[in-house]
């Protein structure tokens, strides 16, 4: 399929901005590349790009090839892995991307299960809070908490997080324990420099929302800083229930206003965003499967007190 080359060149060379950029990614030269993209315009009897010192531009026809040419990639990639997979066996290396903090309290808990019922298969947990691309870092799949999954993945929505609101037993032994939301204002409360912006929403049994505006004297960009904070007995915060699960399970946190519901649009939901045809794969639907089965009909981390 000497087509298949030439193709997929033009598709990183577009993806990529220039042709020594899609060298790089392709691990070839660039003039591989070049030779590649001229034939393809040499083939249609057409130009596509409009080429500059500077950059690369699609001409009409250029944007025309690019979208039959990411479906055509796609439906041969799809083809290969249908090929490869005929027994439906999960084999091979599983490559999982996660945040740092969800990877480690609930994804890297899970993965032994998951070995443990398929022997052929192997994992790579790949933990980092920056957005990683896809198709960039080889990622089979990746579990983001977001409530925009990526536009150029399938993205399947595994889970609304729950986040309560706590604080230690000490804390609350000290500075007492508020009944309303109003009375929040004279605690010690923590904010998230990404997300609440010095105001905390409530929804009451009711269905109405409540705007409380916390007194917060330090403020965290991460997550498992306030719930250091918050144990080591330093005031309240709202956190989500995958991260303080264990600390309200021994005792060391207590939930508070229980009969209010925070209101956090930050890393609400949990999605599993994947490439078009890596959903075929047998080792990602085994994924999705066992991981969803572990998550139902109430995440572990949520079993305290049950």
């Amino acid at each position: 399929m000497r087509w298949l080359a030439s193709w997929e060149s033009f598709v990183r060379v577009v993806e990529e901005g220039s042709m020594a950029a899609a060298a790089r990614r392709l691990d070839c030269t660039r003039a591989q590349v070049s030779k590649q993209v001229g034939e393809l315009e040499q083939a249609f009897g057409v130009r596509l790009f409009e080429r500059s010192t500077r950059k690369l531009v699609l001409t009409p026809s250029g944007e025309i090839f690019y979208r039959h040419a990411l479906q055509a990639l796609d439906v041969v990639d799809g083809a290969e892995l249908a090929v490869r997979n005929v027994d439906e066996v999960p084999r091979g290396v599983l490559r999982i991307g996660a945040s740092a903090v969800f990877g480690r309290q609930c994804v890297a808990p899970f993965v032994p299960q998951l070995l443990a019922c398929y022997p052929e298969l192997e994992c790579e947990l790949i933990l980092s809070d920056e957005r990683v691309d896809l198709a960039e870092a080889s990622l089979d799949l990746a579990l983001r908490m977001t409530h925009s999954p990526p536009e150029d993945a399938v993205s399947r929505l595994l889970l609304v997080l729950r986040r309560v609101i706590c604080a230690s037993p000490a804390y609350l032994a000290t500075h007492g324990r508020p009944q309303l939301p109003a009375e929040l204002a004279a605690h010690q409360c923590f904010s998230h420099l990404l997300s609440d912006g010095g105001v905390w929403r409530l929804r009451d049994g009711q269905g109405d929302e409540i705007e409380v505006p916390i007194h917060s004297r330090l403020r965290f960009n991460d997550i498992g800083s306030t719930l250091d904070a918050v144990r080591a007995g330093q005031g309240i915060a709202i956190l989500p229930t995958y991260l303080c699960g264990d600390a309200l399970a021994r005792g060391e946190l207590e939930t508070l206003l229980d009969t209010y519901e925070p209101q956090v649009d930050f890393g609400r939901n949990l999605y599993a965003c994947y490439l078009p045809g890596r959903g075929r794969l047998p080792a990602v639907r085994a994924f999705l499967n066992e991981f969803q089965a572990w998550l139902s009909p109430v995440p572990p981390w949520e079993r305290y007190g049950r």
